[in-house]
């Protein structure tokens, strides 16, 4: 299918929705076209694609290759896959890769996504120019707190009868706007486009266990934008930079855990200025 952009958006873009299928479970992509430097967008748990519009369309402007995914588990891909592991996640990036004959390519990833940003970063260095990770860090998830996800996942007093009714829960302003793209109409109300016991399921892997042992193994660029009221603490960010030297941090001022909703315009900057700094095998910058 494609979309047709907002009327009188003189940024956007047209995309595509593109479907592939790996190990069974599809998996559903927003393409947005380019023939420039290539960009893979990677959305948190219990988040969906169009989180990414804003960030797609100011990319695709600048003639880059622009591409998200709806992880498995999420939005228009398999909503119950079996196979919720950390390892699932990097594989389906990598089979997007293939897919699309992605090469060279920026990963960009906010929370949970940036987690398998930076997984594929480590494990799949040869295939990418580097990564963007969106309050995401290697540090471990206790199990209070993956409980604690859970529990506020299921406690959504869903269907919410009204779009403005599902903004107010979700946090108002952008951010509870951006979270509510992500709802399906259905049976008189509004449904997430997920099952919060899929969400727990992936998030159990990560109760107790850090990732500092691929974290050190990262051989790319690697970009870390935080939020000044997020979830990565001051201490995990110095243990970054202390294991990956050339590690670049920016914490953008009075912005939480979904900054990508709430300043995309700054993302779009900070991501544009790190692509410059990234420039393609060979010189060729593609910019």
């Amino acid at each position: 299918m494609t979309a047709t952009p907002p009327a009188g958006d003189p940024a956007a873009a047209p995309w595509t929705e593109r479907v592939l299928v790996r190990d069974g479970v599809r998996l559903s992509l927003r393409d947005w076209g380019g023939d420039g430097r290539a960009l893979l967008l990677l959305h948190g748990l219990a988040g969906h694609v169009g989180e990414w519009d804003g960030l797609a369309r100011r990319l695709r402007a600048d003639g880059h290759r622009v591409v998200a995914l709806d992880q498995r588990g999420h939005g228009a891909s398999e909503r119950h896959p079996a196979d919720v592991s950390r390892a699932a996640y990097v594989a389906d990036v990598r089979a997007v890769l293939d897919e699309l004959d992605l090469t060279h390519t920026l990963l960009v990833g906010q929370s949970y996504g940036g987690h398998a940003a930076l997984l594929t970063a480590a494990r799949h260095p040869s295939r990418l120019a580097g990564a963007v990770l969106v309050e995401a860090g290697p540090g471990g998830t206790g199990p209070q707190a993956v409980a604690e996800v859970g529990d506020w996942l299921r406690a959504w007093p869903v269907p919410f009868p009204t779009r403005a009714a599902a903004v107010a829960h979700l946090g108002g302003g952008p951010v509870g706007e951006g979270w509510a793209d992500g709802l399906e109409e259905r049976d008189g109300g509004l449904w997430p486009r997920f099952d919060p016991e899929v969400m727990a399921a992936s998030l159990a892997e990560n109760a107790g266990r850090d990732r500092w042992e691929e974290w050190a193994a990262i051989g790319v660029p690697v970009l870390a934008v935080l939020g000044q009221h997020g979830f990565v603490a001051d201490e995990e960010y110095a243990e970054m930079a202390r294991q990956l030297p050339g590690l670049r941090g920016v914490c953008l001022p009075g912005t939480g855990h979904d900054l990508h909703l709430e300043r995309p315009e700054v993302l779009h900057r900070l991501v544009t200025e790190f692509l410059a700094e990234t420039p393609c095998p060979g010189g060729d910058s593609k910019t």
